[in-house]
């Protein structure tokens, strides 16, 4: 038992990495505050949790092990109760000679090793691995809110209506006793940490699965083989939340949740689908108060970011950026924004959702159901002298003959639209019943957007490909000499795995110039106005994306997954 603390004391020494009088001070804090030892060394301390668990390991005749790749018997995660695991963060390792290891990131917790020993009822032997490894580890063999769902299933929690008063507690506080509403707090959070955008629930036949999308691409995310006996609960606490219909499991339904989880402000849109096996749920994760992107952080080259400063500082006029759904068209537009706010400008933006606040800018939440639209807010936007108006999408024929009034009334219109590419938002706008010399003298730009993920800068490693796959898709083989080289996703702890972190924009800025206009006015093709552009500079969306290949931010696989084969084939 190492709960004296002369005798941590002795232990900490004995590993160099402390001054003997801020170590006797930060223990004597950890005492008073009844906080775990090490986590508060740690924080005290300028020392990493790898280095001094190693150093420990060493001087307590202990093993230091990391957990990435290790391989579990499932008889031997059976050996501890969830609620252990969680409750002091450890892993069985194994079992030999009736001694079971286990992996504990702080072998000074009061009783652990006894507490341990009667709930595995045999002796222990403890391993040292950094915390992150242990919740890494359990996360994955155990399932997200793995002791929640015990619980419940101690407590017999299946039936809904049994618990429906508990269900519709505020669930701003994650310390509340409803499990269901601890648990689905749980997947919040995790997927707040995982910077995930998108959560979803689906159900299926057998099991009750749920995917994050980090960085736009889904992962599916380890979760307790029990949960799909608590489906009907989880959905039902999601629908209380967002303030739908519990008993309506035949209509889609929407709905919106405002939370604050441990200090982080994340305001939640929901959407509902009945399927076959139930209702399937997708929650979309907007981080209030979160730091606004700038221009500068979009991921522009130096000749485009000059090119689209032109067009949002210009007095009048419409600019219009596209792409699909999750290509980071919102935030390309209040990127603009933030460049050009500034005392003697008016700005209001129409907005559905409001998903940053910006001071300055008149902001307002679109609620059709009381007819709040985008037409009829852009109506009221021009009785309301303003020099910039912000639509945050052209959905119909009525919204974007507004917006080209406006435009051509003498302000400067901000929009996105869902087209493939620059050249196409032409042909839908005519397709909607714009008259072709409107739209020729109102859009001044129209900016092609797409999200790759960006390399993870501690694990990349460069990467030789076959001369032939390069030709194959057009890559610009001629500049790897100078510019490259062509680098490779690997993964590491700092990216978990994935070998990429964060996310960056490629570009296609299609200006309407004085030779486009007149291609618009006779209807002519997305083809031929896009022919034109290329004659006069504009690059694709996937030759912005070599750009980013041969500068090593993102590699080829992404580009190729996010552009299509034949956007530079000659039309």
């Amino acid at each position: 038992m190492l709960t004296s603390t002369t005798r941590i004391y002795d232990l900490l020494i004995a590993t160099g990495l402390f001054n003997e009088a801020a170590l006797q001070q930060t223990l004597d804090t950890a005492r008073e505050n009844g906080s775990p030892v090490c986590k508060t060394v740690l924080e005290n301390n300028e020392i990493k949790e790898e280095l001094l668990l190693e150093k420990l390991a060493a001087t307590m005749d202990l093993a230091f092990q990391r957990l990435k790749g290790v391989e579990i018997e499932d008889g031997v995660l059976e050996r501890l109760p969830t609620k252990a695991i969680f409750q002091y963060n450890v892993i069985p390792l194994s079992e030999e000679d009736g001694i079971l290891k286990v992996a504990t990131s702080d072998p000074f917790i009061p009783g652990l090793a006894d507490a341990l020993r009667l709930a595995a009822e045999c002796r222990i032997r403890l391993v040292l691995s950094p915390s992150e490894d242990i919740e890494t580890a359990a996360k994955q063999l155990y399932g997200v809110g793995a002791e929640t769902l015990d619980r419940m299933m101690e407590d017999g929690a299946l039936d809904l209506d049994e618990e429906d008063d508990l269900l519709r507690q505020d669930l701003s506080e994650l310390d509340q006793e409803a499990s269901v509403v601890k648990f689905v707090n749980q997947i919040i959070w995790e997927a707040y940490k995982d910077r995930a955008t998108d959560i979803h629930i689906e159900p299926m036949e057998t099991d009750l699965r749920i995917r994050y999308r980090v960085d736009g691409v889904l992962h599916e995310t380890p979760m307790p083989p029990q949960l799909k006996r608590f489906q009907s609960s989880v959905i039902s606490r999601l629908k209380v939340m967002a303030n739908m219909d519990i008993a309506e499991k035949r209509l889609p339904q929407d709905g919106r949740i405002s939370v604050r989880i441990r200090g982080a402000e994340i305001d939640v849109r929901v959407s509902t689908m009945p399927t076959v096996y139930g209702e399937s749920v997708s929650l979309r994760l907007l981080m209030r108060g979160g730091g606004l992107v700038t221009m500068a952080d979009l991921g522009l080259n130096e000749s485009d970011a000059i090119s689209l400063k032109k067009m949002i500082t210009r007095p009048h006029g419409i600019l219009l950026v596209t792409g699909p759904t999750g290509s980071g068209k919102s935030t390309s537009l209040y990127a603009w924004l933030h460049t050009i706010n500034s005392v003697d400008k008016r700005i209001m933006s129409a907005e559905d959702p409001i998903e940053y606040e910006m001071t300055g800018v008149n902001q307002v939440q679109m609620r059709p159901e009381i007819g709040l639209t985008f037409a009829n807010t852009l109506r009221t936007f021009l009785r309301q002298d303003p020099d910039v108006i912000m639509v945050g999408e052209i959905r119909d024929k009525e919204t974007a003959e507004i917006s080209i009034r406006a435009a051509l009334t003498g302000h400067l219109v901000f929009s996105t639209i869902h087209t493939n590419d620059s050249a196409s938002t032409v042909t839908r706008l005519l397709d909607m019943g714009i008259e072709p010399f409107l739209v020729a003298s109102s859009v001044e730009g129209i900016v092609a957007q797409r999200l790759v993920r960006g390399l993870c800068k501690s694990c990349r490693q460069p990467v030789e490909l076959d001369e032939d796959f390069l030709k194959e898709h057009n890559f610009p083989i001629e500049r790897l000499a100078t510019e490259g080289p062509i680098y490779e996703a690997v993964g590491c702890d700092e990216c978990r795995g994935n070998g990429y972190k964060g996310r960056t924009g490629i570009f296609e800025i299609l200006q309407v110039t004085d030779e486009i206009r007149p291609l618009i006015v006779a209807n002519a093709s997305a083809a031929a106005i896009k022919q034109q552009s290329l004659e006069h500079g504009m690059r694709t969306l996937r030759e912005d994306g070599w750009e980013k290949v041969l500068a090593g931010v993102t590699t080829i696989d992404e580009i190729l997954r996010v552009t299509e084969d034949n956007e530079l084939e000659e039309e």
